[in-house]
């Protein structure tokens, strides 16, 4: 009788041994999917972390690009209106110039002969 005793002990024994290794298989198990998911879960956190620094700094180069250019543009409108003022100064120069000669004949006055008498500005 002793012996089916120990029989059964050890049987008892052994599938309780074989429950605590499935369980501790199960817990490794569901421990390695929660590290994985948790893993995945960092790489795309990371993944997402990057597309957005990315777009900032392509957002960042599209806005000095266009910032380049709005100062590029300014600058040449400087330089036309500049332009401009300067051959409407020569215009009016050569104007007034034209006006003094024709106020000397008018006015019969010679050459340089009393021309500083007449102010045009």
């Amino acid at each position: 009788m002793r012996e089916i005793c120990k029989e059964e002990d050890y049987a008892f024994l052994d599938k309780a041994e074989n429950a605590r290794l499935e369980e501790a298989k199960q817990a490794k198990l569901a421990e390695d999917k929660l590290r994985e998911s948790h893993e995945e879960r960092t790489r795309r956190r990371q993944g997402r972390k990057e597309k957005e620094e990315e777009r900032q700094r392509e957002l960042e180069e599209t806005r000095k690009q266009k910032e380049q250019q709005w100062k590029s543009h300014v600058a040449e409108l400087a330089a036309e209106r500049e332009e401009a003022l300067r051959e409407r100064a020569l215009r009016l120069r050569d104007f007034r110039s034209f006006q003094r000669k024709i106020l000397e004949k008018e006015m019969g006055l010679g050459q340089g002969s009393g021309c500083e008498k007449i102010e045009c500005d």
